[in-house]
């Protein structure tokens, strides 16, 4: 055989190899299909629902006439879709259903619960529930453990074992009179504290949600606002417009940098009176500046510092009372000069040298001075230059 015919009988053994195996690929549809497989698909037939459809149909967005004028939607996958939803539909209406049974099932006294309802507070924290009942029972003799008809009392983790309550209470009655008599209650002892009862929906005292920056400012009110988290681009002429509608501004003193002329990211804007930085405060417009959130707060009014005086002394007391008696009899306060002191009187005060010297504290047990003693009051050798007073010798 010559070599071509060998190089056909290949080709014709490898054509029958690709054609089995793509007879065995189409035969077995779990196998993975290659590129060269031939796969025959019918155009005529409808493209199924994809996921995005689904979710588009069902929020309402896209209608099936829609999605019909695009694509050729197969009619079996709109039927499968139509009764996905109706089982939806079906398990959302029996889910509302049996809510709306068990809020009818549920007492009327849960609404009573709300109209009269009281907060105990001041409460030593090992109080429990069971106290607050005798308390109340014992005190009223309307109110009983059944006319009590909640009792929440949140509780705190101490030390991961002991459970301790926060201190206070809400207790819920079932008529008016019964509430307005545990008011009534207020300032009697329970557990050594004088409790505070109070209606549930009384919140006075309570700060308002647009007065939180008031409240949280370590100064008093004053006419003058501190603002920080300043950009390093900001001007002086942007904090005046920004803040021009809270009140007429007096000055703004801003800091910045010595060598650019920049914002340091802080300044103070001195008003009229308080109500400008009152206004910034609580106008929420007032809280970012070229879209940065600011910090603000009022200011110290250094204007209103009180300069505490220095105590006097009871000398200078008895002094001053002194001159001015003698000023009002006409008569001229002074010292008169003291005699010059002397060597010789110098010489007599006796030296903390001889003290040392003669105390036993600072003898041994020898009776001698100790080191350190003695070094202290070692004559010192001076540190200043002296000039040299010796002759030169010359040698021949």
């Amino acid at each position: 055989m010559t070599k071509e015919e060998e190089q056909q009988k290949k080709k014709e053994k490898e054509i029958d190899a690709t054609n089995t195996q793509i007879q065995e690929a189409l035969s077995d549809s779990t196998k993975k299909r290659k590129a060269e497989d031939e796969i025959e698909i019918d155009l005529s037939k409808g493209v199924p629902l994809s996921k995005k459809q689904k979710r588009l149909l069902r929020r309402g967005k896209v209608t099936l006439e829609e999605i019909n004028k695009k694509y050729n939607i197969d009619p079996a996958s709109l039927a499968e879709f139509e009764k996905e939803n109706k089982e939806k539909t079906e398990k959302v209406a029996v889910a509302s259903s049996t809510e709306k049974t068990e809020e009818s099932k549920s007492t009327s006294p849960s609404k009573q619960a709300k109209k009269y309802g009281v907060w105990i507070g001041n409460l030593s924290f090992d109080t429990t529930k069971e106290d607050i009942i005798r308390f109340l029972t014992a005190k009223i003799e309307i109110i009983k453990p059944e006319d009590i008809l909640r009792i929440n009392m949140p509780f705190q983790k101490t030390d991961g074992k002991t459970i301790k309550n926060k201190g206070f209470a809400y207790v819920d009655f079932s008529s008016m009179e019964q509430m307005e008599k545990v008011i009534g209650l207020s300032e009697n002892q329970l557990n050594g504290r004088n409790l505070l009862i109070k209606n549930s929906k009384n919140f006075d005292g309570r700060p308002k949600k647009e007065d939180s920056l008031i409240s949280m400012s370590k100064n008093p009110p004053s006419r003058i606002l501190f603002v920080g988290n300043l950009s390093y681009d900001i001007t002086k002429e942007l904090l005046e417009k920004h803040f021009q509608h809270c009140g007429e501004i007096v000055k703004i003193r801003m800091a910045t940098f010595e060598d650019s002329g920049k914002c340091k990211g802080f300044a103070f804007i001195d008003f009229v009176d308080e109500d400008g930085p009152t206004k910034a405060l609580t106008d929420k417009n007032c809280r970012k500046i070229a879209g940065r959130p600011i910090r603000m707060e009022f200011g110290e009014d250094r204007s209103k510092r009180q300069v505490k005086k220095r105590p006097i002394s009871v000398e200078n007391k008895f002094a001053k009372s002194r001159s001015t008696n003698n000023s009002k009899n006409g008569e001229i306060n002074y010292k008169e000069p003291g005699p010059i002191p002397t060597n010789k009187d110098k010489e007599k005060k006796p030296s903390n040298n001889n003290k040392r010297n003669n105390s036993k504290a600072y003898k041994d047990n020898n009776d001698r001075l100790k080191s350190s003693v003695a070094l202290a009051n070692a004559q010192r050798e001076s540190a200043a230059i002296v000039k040299s007073t010796g002759k030169k010798v010359k040698f021949d």
